[in-house]
């Protein structure tokens, strides 16, 4: 179920590139997607709980929309920078969120990082070096503004990741999820309300498109996390949802015909691997940590 959650992930940079082709854009895009998996999270947990109390409390209610506005803002400026970079260097910035985390939890928690979680970033930047062509290609060629904009969605996907392991921990998946939906459409209209409002290709097809994106890239996944992730562990899990990078490359190459070398392959496996091995690590501390307490 993760690795399926993980892999629909990696599918929406090659849609979305799709979508901006014909004419529709990232504001338009994520929050239609955001906004139709709120109501389609909400009444699911309408059906499931009927009058019942949600057990949230107004500590609790913010700091989730909050955090929904972190994830709204990494969809929309990832889906932004789609339109200026290819799908397989967007992804590849994305994926930067990694060592952003570690770098927010040392500024903001005073966590300080590992020598292997400081190995991890190295080897993570050596493999954007290589799976981002920046051997081969010239500086001018590249759109700085699709850079930045993917390397923004990162960090905000970090931002993301930080709080939602830290609030609602109380609240069930399905409320907070819902909750969280809700502050990504808010937060995206608040910061895209005049596009939305007026530039925008609202109709059949748009629709089509948006109930496509909420189900596919938001509802099904999340609901395959909520179940796969608590039987699994959060480890494991980390290192299974690496397969959205590959996935993001594979549809790249397949479905927009985007070329990727053999250096390009090499640095995506670096980064793959040093991922993989930092998560790994981390869930046998963990382990070993949860035997030692049961002793």
């Amino acid at each position: 179920m993760v690795l399926i959650g993980g892999a629909m992930y990696g599918t929406m940079s090659s849609v979305v590139k799709l979508f901006h082709l014909r004419g529709y854009n990232a504001a338009e895009l994520s929050f239609s997607q955001a906004l139709l998996a709120a109501i389609f999270l909400g009444m699911c947990l309408l059906l499931s709980r009927g009058k019942e109390s949600l057990g949230l409390s107004r500590n609790e209610l913010m700091p989730l929309l909050v955090t929904g506005g972190a994830i709204g803002l990494t969809n929309f400026l990832y889906y932004q920078s789609v339109s200026y970079i290819s799908a397989s260097l967007a992804i590849v910035l994305l994926m930067q969120f990694t060592w952003f985390s570690i770098l927010l939890e040392w500024a903001v928690f005073r966590k300080r990082p590992s020598v292997l979680e400081l190995l991890t970033v190295f080897f993570i930047l050596v493999g954007t070096v290589m799976a981002g062509n920046l051997f081969d290609a010239e500086i001018s060629s590249f759109s700085w503004t699709g850079v930045m904009l993917a390397l923004g969605s990162s960090f905000t996907y970090a931002v993301y990741i930080v709080a939602n392991s830290r609030v609602g921990k109380n609240v069930d998946w399905l409320p907070k999820s819902t909750l969280i939906m809700a502050g990504s459409a808010l937060a995206i209209f608040t910061v895209n309300a005049e596009t939305i409002i007026t530039d925008n290709h609202f109709g059949y097809e748009f629709l089509l498109i948006a109930v496509f994106l909420a189900v596919v890239g938001t509802t099904i996944p999340t609901a395959l996390f909520a179940a796969g992730i608590p039987k699994i562990g959060a480890g494991i899990s980390s290192i299974l949802m690496t397969v959205e990078l590959p996935v993001a490359v594979l549809c790249a190459s397949i479905v927009l015909k985007e070329h990727t070398s053999p250096v390009q392959l090499a640095g995506i496996l670096i980064m793959l691997a040093a991922i993989a091995a930092m998560n790994y690590y981390k869930s046998l501390k963990t382990r070993k940590a949860k035997q030692v307490c049961s002793i």
